[in-house]
Formats: structure tokens, C-alpha cells, sequence
């Protein structure tokens, strides 16, 4: 049994990290600090996977070890390996320990608990465990506040709550078939807000306005915009041309974006998506306008194909 499931007080469980990425480098020092003891960051035998892996088990008081010759002691095994990389590791290090008793958590937002299949069969508790943060090089965002969604045995349930509670989280149970929908909707407010950020630089270079220089400039109202939006309801965020239902600047747009039509596709489909959710005037002329370019640039990509 795992120190704490009697409902007891006790030092929390031991953990061991499996990789050695963006999640890892940033979960295993937020674990450290939160009082739990880091014992082994597990790699892949490649020269510079290795290399990051000593690097952050220096950082938490931890070994390091190729998967290949791990040899678990923790109660705790966290994965924090790329999706497609989870089934193969766990079943990788399927005998590198005796799992009963043991919990196994993956971090992946897509898949579910299932992925550790080959460890609940050895006897082990499996979660899948997802934090909604972005984690990129070179920045450990806090966890303090994050929202986890989490789903899986009852046992690693109970263990995952109390980790991210101590990470000063706020874990909440999701069911394996939404956890698609959910990392899409992670993938919206992240990566894809990222894509649109940078298309928002090329859209400025039409303007004579540099990247860089864009970036610099853009940033004060990207930010109120966000400001706004956590402040309000996303209808008193909105500002701009569709809500005032002016059609004729947003043809203006949709003409100089001519000039850059993978632009022209994200504006005429966040436009759309503008009108379905958000406020505004002369919504049944903006949406002809709307599907009038749309139908212009399906009839131009037939005829070049």
C-alpha cells in the first residue's frame, strides 16, 4: 500500500520521472519542491537524451539511468514521454520492477489510462494525469493554479489528487472519451493562439511592419485582448469591424489578404467563427460577404487543380 492511502498521514511516496522533455523538466523540479523526493529520471540510451536527463536529476537530487538498465525502487512511476512513445516505455520497463502495489501515471492530454495497460496487469494502479500548461524550452511555467484532468484507476486517482493539490493544482475527473475533445481544446488555446499569432505577423509584413517589430507591437493589445477576455465574458472582449458590422472594411481585408491566402483562410474562418459565438451588427450581410469569398476561393482552387 502507498504511504497515505490508509488515511493516514506519512511522507509522501518516492517518484521516479520517466524522460526528460519539456513536461519533465518542469514537473520534476515543481514535484522536488512540493516535498517529494525525485529518485530516478529514467532515459532513452541517446547520447543527449541522457545528457538532459543528468542535467535535471542534478537539479532534484535524483540517478539517472537508461531505460534500459532501470531498475525502479519509487512508488511512483510518472511518464512524461511523447504520446506515441507511452505503450512502448511502459512496456519497456514492464520488467524493471515489481508493479504491485505500484502506481503508474501518464501526462499524455489525448490518450487515456489504457496506454499502461501492460503495467495494470503487473499489478500496478494506472492515471493519465494532464496538465492544461504549455511547456516549451526554456520556460517552467508554474503549476500552482493549473487545472489536471485526470481519469483512470481508483487508487492512482486518489494518489494523483493529492500530488496535484500539493503541486497547488485543481485536479478534475474526465471521462476516457472526452479526452480527445479535451486536448483539442487545449490545442486551441495554446499552439493554435501561437499559429494565429504568428499569421498575425505575416499579415503585418503586408503592412511594410517587420516580424520582429510586429511581435514588439502587437503585444500590448494581445494582451489587453487577453486581460479583457478573463475580466468580462468573451462578448465584452470583442472588438473590431464584425462587431461594429461593418461588411465594407471586412471586404477591404479579404481583398488585401488575396495577396496571402493561407491568411485569408484563417480570417475568413475565425470571422465565421466570430459571428456563431460573439455579438454584432448586420450578421446576415457579413455572413453572405463571408461565404461569397469562400465560394470565390473554392471555385479558384478547383481551377487549379
Amino acid at each position: 500500500m502507498l504511504p497515505g492511502m490508509s488515511g493516514k498521514p506519512s511522507a509522501n511516496p518516492r517518484i521516479t520521472i520517466v524522460g526528460a522533455g519539456n513536461l519533465a523538466s518542469a514537473l520534476a523540479p515543481s514535484l522536488h519542491g512540493a516535498g517529494y523526493e525525485i529518485d530516478q529520471i529514467i532515459s532513452r540510451g541517446g547520447t543527449a537524451s541522457l545528457r538532459r536527463a543528468r542535467r535535471l536529476a542534478r537539479e532534484v537530487g535524483a540517478s539517472t539511468v537508461a531505460a534500459s538498465h532501470a531498475q525502479i525502487r519509487s512508488e511512483v512511476v510518472w511518464f512524461c514521454v511523447p504520446d506515441a512513445a507511452i505503450a512502448a516505455a511502459a512496456e519497456s520497463l514492464a520488467a524493471s520492477a515489481n508493479w504491485t502495489g505500484k502506481v503508474a501515471l501518464h501526462s499524455s492530454g489525448a490518450l487515456a489510462s489504457d496506454e499502461l495497460a501492460v503495467l495494470r496487469r503487473r499489478g500496478a494502479a494506472v492515471a493519465s494525469v494532464h496538465p492544461l500548461m504549455t511547456f516549451v524550452p526554456g520556460s517552467r511555467p508554474s503549476l500552482a493554479e493549473v487545472p489536471f484532468a485526470i481519469e483512470g484507476d481508483s487508487a492512482a486517482l486518489q494518489l494523483a489528487r493529492r500530488i496535484v493539490k500539493n503541486l497547488g493544482g485543481n485536479a478534475y475527473s474526465i471521462r476516457k472519451e472526452d479526452k480527445v475533445a479535451y486536448h483539442a481544446w487545449g490545442t486551441f488555446a495554446s499552439p493554435l493562439l501561437t499559429a494565429l499569432l504568428v499569421t498575425s505577423e505575416h499579415v503585418a509584413a503586408a503592412a511594410g511592419v517587420k516580424p520582429k517589430a510586429a511581435k514588439k507591437m502587437m503585444l500590448a493589445m494581445v494582451r489587453q485582448t487577453v486581460i479583457n477576455y478573463a475580466a468580462f465574458k468573451a462578448a465584452r472582449a470583442f472588438s473590431g469591424p464584425i462587431i461594429r458590422g461593418d461588411f465594407d472594411t471586412v471586404q477591404r481585408h479579404l481583398r488585401t489578404l488575396r495577396k496571402l491566402p493561407l491568411a485569408q483562410d484563417v480570417y475568413l474562418s475565425l470571422a465565421r467563427a466570430a459571428l456563431a459565438y460573439l455579438p454584432g451588427k448586420n450578421k446576415n450581410a457579413l455572413e453572405r460577404t463571408l461565404k461569397s469569398w469562400a465560394r470565390k476561393k473554392s471555385r479558384t482552387a478547383r481551377g487549379r487543380s
